[in-house]
């Protein structure tokens, strides 16, 4: 009789799901918000992490609330990607971190490129370009930037290490969130050397150790047991990021699955046995956190676009939804290249929005409302053409996320797509991914062959009732359109950095 707590904090808020494993399912959650750091200039974006943390504690004990907690075993954490935790000797929080979407560190991902060679030579010795998006720039910023700060600098933590770190007091990282560093060799599963010393060469002692996926970060800690009523022997497992934590909680732990999650950013990604390094490097060659690879690719703009375009009329998600769906496909021309944070995929990070195509009959609320889904799904279909071109080819994707809750998007996607997509039972698939993820570590305890799909196959499943089938026709147009999309994007390529310096004066 084992329940396991899955944790996901993310850029908005943090999740928590009690997963009873005997009975296969969701028994209990709970959400809890936390804010970006307000009046940052552009390009930064920031949170404290002490707000991580009294979130976590706030949606555990929400949790704890409504099951038997005497039967708790586990916790897994899944945090969001990349951002940088800098603790100085004390564990203590030197300043705030700066997030996965903060692309204010493009300048130090450029010496950090020169000083390994160039494009190519940083792909061949880490496996992956390092963007603005990822961890290691945002490491020489605070360098170059803060130097008292970095003075002070004992300890490099990701957002889920951290909350591991707070719910255990160890300093530990699984493989899957450190691959998306750019200080990891992701083919050999180690600190690069040279990646680490184009940064700082005492930064190599302020770097955890690495572990694989299946292990423990370490038990928790006695005060938070006793604070929570869970037994003085609960597991925390390795955890890992937002985005291999999905990964288990929508059953991609084996070739031949695809996930894409609409969130505020978006994601698709799928399992490999050995890595999947793209020459050109728009597609990030993670590892997984179940002991493969996860090649993945990332936009910046998806639900933050469509919140913000709601928010443009006052509509609620319902009323958004409705007025897409009385635009016709292909918004009669109206295009949005969605690029209202900069974007990673493709590496444009000082792009902004553009409209194409506005004229009296398309500046509507219902064509900008369904011209922001269609902008965003082409962002994303312009890295799944990547993953094809690398020999990731889906025959179906599973969608999670606020976006695949809409049944208008949904048939979008699977006309932008291509293929057929189907949503989750259980939609929370990056809280669902910690519990599981920490069930097998304690079932690897007991037995070192046990497997994650083991869990999954009886854990996870798809709603055949969101299925949608991709349309001919709906298909061809938006094929039309998505090479004027990406015609537009090369095109500005050069105009952005002029457009934003004028936007900041």
């Amino acid at each position: 009789m084992s329940l396991f707590i899955g944790i996901d904090s993310g850029t908005q808020s943090v999740k928590a799901v009690a997963f009873d494993l005997d009975q296969g399912k969701v028994v209990a959650e709970a959400r809890a918000p936390h804010a970006l750091i307000a009046g940052l200039p552009v390009g930064h974006m920031e949170q404290h992490p002490q707000e991580w943390v009294s979130a976590l504690d706030t949606v555990i004990a929400a949790v704890a609330e409504k099951i038997d907690r005497s039967r708790v075993r586990g916790i897994g954490v899944s945090g969001q990607q990349h951002g940088f935790v800098p603790l100085d000797d004390h564990g203590q929080v030197i300043r705030p971190a700066k997030l996965w979407c903060d692309t204010s560190t493009a300048p130090e991902c450029a010496i950090i490129t020169k000083k390994l060679g160039g494009p190519k030579a940083t792909i061949r010795k880490t496996g992956n370009l390092v963007l603005p998006g990822f961890t290691a720039a945002k490491i020489l910023w605070l360098k170059k930037h803060e130097p008292a700060n970095y003075r002070r600098l004992r300890h490099v933590l990701l957002p889920h290490d951290y909350l591991n770190f707070h719910l255990t007091g160890n300093y530990f990282m699984e493989y899957g969130d450190a691959s998306g560093t750019a200080l990891m060799d992701v083919r050999k599963r180690v600190w690069s050397k040279e990646a680490v010393a184009a940064i700082d060469r005492h930064l190599i002692d302020w770097l955890p150790a690495l572990h694989d996926s299946h292990e423990a970060a370490g038990t928790l800690r006695p005060d938070l047991a006793a604070k929570f009523g869970f037994p003085a022997d609960v597991v925390v497992s390795a955890g890992g990021g937002d985005n291999m934590m999905g990964a288990i909680g929508t059953g991609n732990v084996a070739p031949g699955v695809v996930t894409a999650s609409f969130g505020t950013s978006g994601t698709i990604y799928a399992y490999a046995n050995k890595p999947v390094i793209d020459p050109q490097g728009e597609i990030a060659a993670f590892c997984s956190s179940t002991g493969g690879w996860l090649p993945l690719l990332c936009t910046m703009n998806v639900t933050t676009v469509t919140e913000q375009v709601r928010a443009l009329f006052g509509y609620d998600v319902a009323a958004l939804e409705a007025a897409a769906a009385t635009a016709p496909v292909g918004c009669n021309g109206l295009m949005l290249l969605p690029y209202f944070a900069g974007e990673r995929t493709p590496n444009v990070p000082h792009g902004s929005g553009v409209w194409l195509g506005v004229n009296q009959a398309t500046l509507k609320p219902a064509h900008l409302a369904r011209s922001a889904m269609e902008g965003v799904t082409m962002g994303m279909n312009y890295g799944l053409r990547r993953l094809g071109a690398l020999g990731v080819k889906p025959k179906e994707i599973r969608v999670t996320g606020g976006g695949a809750k809409s049944a208008v998007w949904r048939q979008i996607m699977a006309d932008i797509f291509g293929v057929p997509v189907v949503g989750m039972v259980e939609d929370e698939g990056a809280a669902l991914g910690g519990a599981l993820q920490a069930a097998w570590c304690l079932a690897r305890r007991d037995n070192r062959g046990a497997a994650i799909t083991d869990l999954t196959k009886g854990c996870v499943a798809v709603n055949e009732a969101s299925r949608c089938e991709p349309n001919k026709a709906n298909v061809a147009r938006y094929r039309e359109m998505q090479a004027l999309q990406d015609q537009l994007s090369t095109n500005l390529r050069d105009v952005f950095p002029t457009q934003r310096e004028l936007a900041t004066r």
